[in-house]
Parts: structure tokens; C-alpha cells; sequence
């Protein structure tokens, strides 16, 4: 599949690679290395950053909760070619494909699949959910497409809906302004990259046109072809490669002063193999748009709404002993609206927020016979909430109180529904008001959060092979509870400036944290019981999702960063346990609990800030839960160079020893895939604008 026309890739990786150098070679000569841009290299002021995911303006740094963020200039330096390389070192979050670089499924603070953790393009909602041996959280968004990447630990974003009690991870894609400098009306980027390990190449292409003050356009196109890497013991593993072809278009439009309007499309067309007999293709369409309003005289209206359709057809195709393709459709339909007041009561400043969505999750599976695939039964869930939200300062006190009310409905082979209430209340104090620690904030918070089922574990069926005369059947169970996750966090903030050196930075997150989940859902296999539907069939085990009692998990995160202009550093930890308990009381190990992590990252500037040289050192230990995960130590190096400001080289280095690791929180009911060795990666970004 991917050797096709690879003739013509190789001449479009070609052709572009020469217009680079065409273009890089006037670039240099036309610039004066003077007018070169400082490169903050992503690592002094992440914590200062405004965050998508604050309602109320807030950098990560302000806010009494875990969050952190991933700029764009970050994403430059990691080089990232999937979502895997995102998010290296962000404490409390790691990332897996199991071999399948290609779809990627999300991990917080130890609990994932099914809707645990909320991912949202844009607005979009990224539901996507398949039973099986593969991936289950099926979800691609290339790397180059982000501006920024936004992550809340925990359910204290309960304003971005329902189900996120492991958290949120919020994607915002590259628009004009944040493209275009303040002198330029047009502009276009071309970037083209190599990554040893797999012989990977990818090619993408940035324009964005100014029309005036009031309207202007961006787009991108990106390509990626990746064959199989190697592991770090040497070995390769097969079926690992894949093609991606990745596209995205964003206008935005100022009908008044105070309002704005944003259309987008984010699309994909992604294939790659599992196995020597089994194919995939998964073509994605974002949808997305967004109006708001805003008056710094009239603060009492601040209104946002956002609405999205997200459509993903997945089609497996089987040449083995059961040959025959199967498609699996989700779309998701969404709509948020919400609206900030800002006002004062006394002595006491307000920031209240008010809002509300919904969002619809339409799923068809047909296999070749035309009839629904049992493990992925056909099926419809509808989700929708409501919200009030106060944030209250008054000098060194802020309280953030807030109530969400959550209903749904499931429809499949039968109905269920439900609702709840949950709230969150956070407690933060900055005690000292002068000296090194005036930048200090001790912050306390409690938030529920609350997860339906979806239709695969509610409405699952069918009979499961195990070899020659042996299976189990899989019952449904449509009086499956929701998932109630409620978590205490201790933490705490703090910032300062000209702390060693008068222009020195120092930033710094940590929390401790404790998660409750009451009637956690999971998939355990049982024998069958004399006169049971298991039994009826034929077989002697059965599967089926159920509530188990609870689910424990607890963990320590820290993130920080210190940057003097010439050299900078940044240290990362990120410790969780758990277990779940079933109601006679047994306790076990959770297997989605990941690694112990300590990331170490440091590195100096120089030529006026135009070549960055660092590197990154990560120790991990695996969790006790694990059978198959070792301990491990990851050490990275990676240089950017920018002669000038319109021309970029990058230089980097992942897992430089070629150490063997395998990911702890994986499936490995269809193997065990260790993640890729030594890989070299190269890259070069020529841009010009006028």
C-alpha cells in the first residue's frame, strides 16, 4: 500500500526541497541578521501563556488547577511527527499507538479510552471509539496544523462538558493572525523534514492572505510518508508505517468591532496496516465555527458559541481466511455557548461565567454482509449540560465555585439515560505580599466530573475466538451505570522575576492529587453460570462491561521553568498509583496506570539568540501493575538554528542510547510493540511575506 505511486511522492518531496532552497538562498540574501526575532525556544514564558481552556483569561500559572500548555514554538523544537511527540515531559500525560504511529489514544493521570479524557479540535469533540485488539481511542491530528495544545488534569474543566474526569486536551489549530506579522498582508511557509527511523518525510505547505483589517484566511497542507521503524533492541516493527495526507483551512471575519467570526475545516486522510491481512483507512472532517462578542465598556457581555460537526469513516479491509471490509461512521454533532461577566461587589471582583452544550454522537457499523458489527454495535448517544461558574478575588484570596448539571440518553438495542449534579470549589491564597515569595499561591480544589457509557459497552455482543474450540461470548448491558470521578487537589503556584540575575525567570506548578471514580466501568471475563445466555450459546466464558466498585487513583505533578536569556532549564515529575476495587472488596491493579517520569531539559543560546543548542533526559519506572514494562531512561538532543528571520533549520535527536521500552498503560492483546530507537530527525522552514 505505501510503496504506490512513490515515484511522485519522491518528486513532490524533491520538488518542494529545491523550492526551499531556492527560496532559503534569497531569504539570506535580503536579510539583515539584525532584524532577527529572539527565540524564547518555548521554554520561559509556557506558564504565562493564556489558555483556551480558561473561560476567564487565565494563563496556567493563574490557574487553581493542573494545567499546562504546549506552545507553537514548542512543537517546533520536539520536531513532533505524531501525538506521541507532543507531549514528552508534560507531567500527568502520555500518549500510545502500540506499534501504530498513525491513530493515538490519550492518557490522564491514568485514565483513558472511552471518553475519560475529553480531546476537542477546535470545538470538535473527538469520540471516535472501536472495540478490539487495536487502538480504541482512534484519533489523528497532524502536529504542523496546531497552534497551541491546552491540558487541564482532572475534572475541574467541567465547563468543557461532559465525561472528562481524567481531563481535557485542547487542540487549537494555526489561523491568519497568529501566522501573519503585523506588516504583512500575505505570507507562505514551506517546511520539509526527514526522520531516520522508518525513512520518514513530510512536507507541508502554510498560507494565510490579509484581505483587510476585518477578514483574512489561512491554510495548510501536509504530507507525511513513513515506512516501519525500528525498535530499540534493533528489531523493526512491521506494519508500523503510514500515510497521511493532512489539510486545513481557517477564515476569520470581524462583522463589528467587538464581534468576530471563525469558519474552519481540519481534514485528514490517513492509512496504515495492522497486519499482513488487514488494512486501514481513515478519512476525518472537522467542521468547526465560532462567534463571539466581546466589549471591554460592556463587560457584561462576553458570549462564545461554538458549533462543529466531526465526521470519521473508518473502513477495515480483510484478504485473510475472512476476507471483506468492514465501515465504522461516527458523527458527532456539537454546540457550546457561554458567556462571561465580569462586575464587582465590594471589595470583591467577579468573573461569572454562564453556558451550556450539547453534543451528539451518531455510530454505524456495517460489515460486508451489510449487517452491524456486534463489538461495535450500531447506536446513538446524546449528551447535554448546563453550568455556572464564579471567580472571586479580593487581594490575596480567590475562590473559583462552580455547579454543572450533566443528562444523556443512550439509544442502541435499547435505552438508557441519566443526570447528576457536580460541583467544583477551589481555595487559593498568596500569603506574602513582598519579598521572593510575594509570587507564591497555595491553592486547594474539589470537582466531580461524570462519564456515560458509550454504545460499545453498553450494547456490545457476539462471540469471541480464542483458537480451535475455544471462544467466549460477549453480553450487553444496558443498565450500565456512568462513571462519577471525584478528585481533591493540593497544590501549589509560583513565579519570579530577577530571582538570581535581573532578567531571570522562574515559573512553577505543583499538585497533589487524589481521584475517586465510583462504579468504573471495565471489561472483565467470567465463567459461565449453569442456565446463563453464555451457557444457552454454547460457551464456558463470558465478557461483559461492568461497574466495578471504585477506582483509586493518586499522584504527585510537578512542572517547572527557569530561563536567563542565555541558557535556560526545565524539570518535570509526574508519580501515580491506583487500583480498583470490585465490591467483595478484592483489590487489583489498574494496567492504565503509566510510568513514573522525572524530565530533565536544558539548553543554551547563542548568536544572539538565532541557535539554540539542549537536550532532555527522562527517567521512567515502570508501575507495579505492569508484567511487561521495564524501567527506562530516555535522552534527547536537538539544536534550531534561524539565520535569519525568515529561515529555519532544526536538528534533533530522539532516545539517543537506542533503548528498548515498552509503554506500560498499552493493550497487548494483540502484542507487545516497543516504541521506536535511535532516530535522527532533520528539517528546514523557509517563509516570505510581503
Amino acid at each position: 500500500m505505501q510503496d504506490n505511486s512513490l515515484n511522485g511522492r519522491l518528486g513532490l518531496l524533491c520538488g518542494t526541497s529545491l523550492m526551499t532552497l531556492a527560496l532559503s538562498m534569497g531569504a539570506m540574501a535580503q536579510e539583515d541578521p539584525s532584524m532577527m526575532m529572539a527565540d524564547a525556544a518555548g521554554s520561559v514564558t509556557l506558564l504565562d501563556r493564556i489558555t483556551v481552556v480558561s473561560r476567564t483569561g487565565d494563563s496556567a500559572l493563574d490557574t487553581l488547577a493542573s494545567v499546562s500548555q504546549i506552545s507553537g514554538e514548542e512543537l517546533e523544537r520536539r520536531m513532533a511527527s505524531n501525538a506521541n511527540d507532543i507531549f514528552f515531559g508534560v507531567p500527568g500525560i502520555k500518549v500510545y499507538s502500540n506499534g501504530r504511529p498513525a491513530v493515538s489514544n490519550i492518557n490522564i493521570r491514568g485514565l483513558q479510552d472511552a471518553g475519560r479524557v475529553a480531546v476537542i479540535v477546535d470545538g470538535a469533540r473527538q469520540n471516535f471509539h472501536k472495540a478490539g485488539h487495536e487502538v480504541a481511542r482512534m484519533f489523528w491530528l497532524d502536529p504542523e496544523l496546531v497552534q497551541q495544545v491546552d491540558v487541564i488534569r482532572g475534572p475541574s474543566a467541567n465547563t468543557f462538558g461532559s465525561g472528562a474526569i481524567g481531563g481535557v486536551v485542547y487542540f487549537e489549530t494555526k489561523q491568519a493572525e497568529d501566522f501573519l506579522r503585523d506588516d504583512e498582508n500575505y505570507a507562505l511557509s514551506l517546511t520539509g523534514r526527514y526522520e531516520s527511523n522508518g525513512s520518514g518525510w513530510t512536507t507541508s505547505a502554510v498560507g494565510a492572505y490579509r484581505f483587510n483589517e476585518a477578514a483574512s484566511i489561512l491554510g495548510n497542507i501536509v504530507w507525511r510518508d513513513y515506512g516501519d521503524y525500528k525498535d530499540g533492541g534493533g528489531v523493526r516493527v512491521g506494519h508500523s508505517g503510514f500515510d497521511v495526507l493532512s489539510g486545513h483551512l481557517k477564515g476569520t471575519i470581524k462583522p463589528t468591532e467587538n464581534s468576530e467570526l471563525t469558519l474552519g475545516w481540519t481534514g485528514s486522510r490517513d492509512e496504515w496496516s495492522s497486519k499482513a491481512t488487514r488494512d486501514y483507512r481513515l478519512d476525518s472532517d472537522m467542521f468547526t465555527g465560532e462567534f463571539k462578542i466581546s466589549d471591554a465598556e460592556e463587560k457584561w457581555v462576553n458570549l462564545n458559541i461554538k458549533g462543529a460537526i466531526n465526521n470519521l469513516d473508518l473502513r477495515q479491509t480483510d484478504t485473510g481466511s475472512r476476507p471483506g471490509t468492514t465501515g465504522y461512521d461516527l458523527r458527532t454533532s456539537s454546540l457550546d455557548i457561554w458567556n462571561t461577566s465580569y462586575f464587582e461587589t465590594g471589595l470583591f471582583a467577579h468573573e461569572l461565567t454562564v453556558g451550556g452544550d450539547w453534543v451528539y454522537d451518531d455510530f454505524t457499523s456495517k460489515t460486508g454482509s451489510g449487517a452491524a458489527d456486534s463489538f461495535n454495535p450500531t447506536g446513538t448517544r446524546s449528551v447535554w449540560g448546563a453550568y455556572v461558574q464564579d471567580k472571586i478575588t479580593y487581594d490575596w484570596l480567590e475562590i473559583v465555585a462552580g455547579l454543572r448539571y450533566d443528562s444523556y440518553e443512550l439509544e442502541g438495542s435499547g435505552k438508557s439515560s441519566g443526570d447528576r449534579f457536580s460541583p467544583r470549589l477551589s481555595v487559593g491564597v498568596s500569603p506574602f505580599s513582598e519579598g521572593a515569595l510575594s509570587g507564591l499561591q497555595v491553592y486547594g480544589s474539589y470537582a466531580e466530573g461524570y462519564r456515560a457509557p458509550n454504545t460499545s459497552e453498553a450494547y456490545i455482543t457476539g462471540t469471541h475466538s480464542m483458537g480451535p474450540g475455544r471462544s467466549f461470548a460477549f453480553l450487553p448491558n444496558p443498565d450500565l451505570k456512568p462513571e462519577t470521578g471525584r478528585t481533591w487537589e493540593a497544590g501549589v503556584n509560583y513565579k519570579a522575576d530577577g530571582l538570581i540575575q535581573a532578567d531571570d525567570t522562574l515559573r512553577l506548578k505543583a499538585a497533589y492529587f487524589h481521584n475517586d471514580i465510583k462504579d468504573y466501568i471495565t471489561i472483565p471475563t467470567f465463567p459461565a453460570t449453569p442456565g446463563s445466555e453464555c451457557t444457552s450459546l454454547g460457551h464456558t466464558m463470558c465478557a461483559q462491561y461492568q461497574n466495578m466498585y471504585s477506582a483509586r487513583i493518586q499522584g504527585f505533578e510537578l512542572e517547572s521553568r527557569y530561563d536567563a536569556g542565555r541558557y535556560f532549564a526545565g524539570l518535570s515529575a509526574s508519580i501515580i498509583d491506583g487500583h480498583q476495587t470490585d465490591r467483595s472488596g478484592v483489590r487489583k491493579d489498574l494496567t492504565t496506570i503509566p510510568s513514573a517520569s522525572v524530565t530533565v531539559d536544558g539548553g543554551m543560546r547563542f548568536l544572539e539568540r538565532r541557535l539554540t543548542l539542549g537536550g532532555e533526559v527522562q527517567f521512567n519506572k515502570a508501575p507495579s501493575g505492569s508484567s511487561f514494562a521495564k524501567d527506562y531512561t530516555l535522552v534527547n538532543l536537538y539544536a534550531n538554528y534561524q539565520p535569519t528571520e525568515n529561515l529555519r533549520f532544526d536538528f534533533r535527536v530522539d532516545n539517543l542510547f537506542d533503548k528498548r521500552y515498552v509503554l506500560p498503560i498499552v493493550d497487548t492483546s494483540d502484542g507487545v510493540f516497543a516504541q521506536p530507537g535511535l532516530t535522527v530527525k532533520l528539517g528546514a522552514t523557509v517563509r516570505f511575506g510581503g
